[in-house]
């Protein structure tokens, strides 16, 4: 009974499966590590991104300095709309920098521009690694089919050697290969879920800095216009 049970645990089918099929196992269950080590650093991510908006929009809103809070944050690693605000008010510091009347040129378009910038990278490293959970969404269940066909193929062969065709020689080959493809399974499905619901959290994300960056923009565009207007008043 003992021997019987051996043969038919998870561990047991892994021992006496073929070498490729072995191969095949071992691939699919270190790509499952590797994709919830992604999924738990993802979730840590997005959870510290979406406090550290939380509290930048409070500060921002709060009618506190702009010059200010640009030198606390300047000093310091940001992320989200923090790392646009910084962005945008280096390039609005250093437009007037020179003192060069000319500095209002433009102005307007290259801090939009670096405000798109910023959120093209943010994006970036919000979605970086995210990859390998689509590709293992996509090929873990045809790679655990792989070491299934071959685990079949495997034992077809052993039974025409041994020329017994009765179900205890057939089944545990059968189970053995059939357990490639659980595995496959195994790893693309939680690959699947995760994958879709952090590039919804993706999505949410950029939406809201992109909010804040027109939000942004429209004040800065109203200083633009005042100093300018101050400017010809004084010529």
């Amino acid at each position: 009974m003992n021997e019987v049970a051996t043969e038919v645990s998870l561990l047991g089918m892994f021992w006496s499966a073929h070498l490729v099929v072995k191969i095949v196992m071992i691939g699919l269950l270190g790509a499952s590590v590797w994709c919830w080590a992604i999924i738990v650093n993802k979730i840590i991510l997005f959870r510290r991104l979406a406090g550290a908006m939380d509290k930048f929009e409070n500060v921002f809103w709060s009618g506190s300095s702009l010059e200010d809070l640009y030198q606390t944050l300047s000093q310091q690693p940001t992320q989200g709309m923090a790392t646009l605000f910084v962005a945008a008010m280096r390039e609005w510091k250093r437009s007037f920098s020179s003192g060069a009347a000319s500095a209002f040129m433009g102005l307007q378009a290259r801090i939009e521009k670096v405000l798109d910038v910023s959120i093209a990278r943010e994006i970036e490293q919000l979605e970086s690694q995210l990859l390998v959970l689509a590709s293992v969404a996509s090929a873990g269940p045809f790679v655990g089919l792989f070491g299934t066909v071959w685990g079949i193929m495997s034992a077809f062969r052993s039974i025409a050697a041994s020329k017994n065709t009765s179900l205890a020689v057939v089944a545990p080959g059968i189970a053995e290969a059939l357990f490639a493809t659980a595995i496959g399974l195994f790893a693309a499905i939680p690959a699947l879920i995760f994958y879709n619901m952090l590039q919804g959290r993706v999505a949410r994300a950029q939406a809201r800095m992109e909010s804040f960056a027109d939000e942004f923009s429209s004040i800065l565009s109203r200083q633009i216009d005042h100093m300018a207007h101050e400017r010809d008043r004084a010529a």
